[in-house]
């Protein structure tokens, strides 16, 4: 079983990447409709449409460092090189210590390290300037913070050895969960608490959606929440305390594509938020 799963990460067609980025939109945004965490006022469809404008640069960026990233992994997995290559363990704790690492690396690191300096701090606020966070904000990056995540994502591979069919996975997994903790639903309060203690639930997540500090600089993780409870970076706010977007930017700016791809140069905009 598990070495079928490597087998098909190992050699995912991208058109089954694909379905996987568009059957989670399409699932969490019907369920949006089903069991919402707050009812919005707004033109689903209009602000779906500059988020997905931001998903698709994201996928762009993300080819144009594929070729790189493959090589790059090759090349560690047939020289034993990496953290995870110096490890003997069974295959199942590499697949589960691998994608917990490729989390850290790949997703936390950066994450942190975007809301400490300040030239990039300002890509990353184009995602926090979503004054109505829902499944679609999960990849509203600008070009520049794709980028950014994309060398993470080689450093993580890098780093630690990873073998692609591990970064597949990891990615794939990060889509989906991301979406997940993005999207406006509301859970059971007992379910939401319960998968935060491992996983980055819809609740843990908005909290990082919140418009100020200290909230605005917690819960970094993307997938599992290990990394923010063993760093001190989690928050536990009540969604009903929170408000979207940030208090540095006027909020009838979210949805103006000119403006936000000009955030990054916009020397009018506080980073001192």
């Amino acid at each position: 079983m598990l070495e079928n799963i490597i087998h098909y990460f190992d050699h995912i067609p991208s058109l089954h990447r694909a379905l996987i980025l568009a059957g989670g939109i399409t699932f969490f945004w019907l369920l949006e409709g089903v069991i919402p965490l707050f009812g919005f006022r707004y033109n689903k469809w209009k602000h779906a449409s500059i988020n997905i404008f931001f998903t698709i640069t994201t996928i762009v960026v993300n080819f144009a460092f594929a070729v790189l990233i493959v090589k790059a992994s090759d090349w560690m997995v047939l020289h034993r090189s990496g953290l995870l290559q110096w490890m003997s363990m069974p295959l199942w704790l590499f697949m589960i210590v691998g994608l917990l690492l490729m989390d850290l690396v790949g997703a936390y690191l950066i994450h942190y390290i975007e809301h400490k300096i300040k030239w990039m701090w300002k890509f990353h606020m184009v995602h926090h300037a979503d004054t109505h966070v829902d499944t679609t904000t999960a990849n509203r990056h600008h070009p520049g913070e794709s980028v950014f995540r994309a060398v993470f994502a080689l450093l993580g591979v890098i780093v630690l050895g990873a073998p692609m069919w591990l970064l597949m996975l990891y990615q794939s997994l990060s889509v989906v969960l991301t979406q997940f903790n993005h999207a406006n639903i509301r859970l059971p309060l007992w379910l939401d608490n319960a998968l935060s203690w491992f996983l980055v639930s819809p609740n843990m997540h908005k909290v990082h959606h919140h418009y100020v500090r200290p909230q605005t600089d917690t819960n970094y993780g993307n997938i599992f929440s290990v990394w923010d409870r063993l760093f001190g970076t989690y928050d536990h706010t009540p969604v009903d305390q929170l408000r979207y977007g940030l208090d540095v930017l006027d909020d009838s700016t979210d949805q103006r594509l000119s403006y936000q791809l000009g955030v990054p140069f916009n020397k009018k905009i506080r980073t001192d938020y």
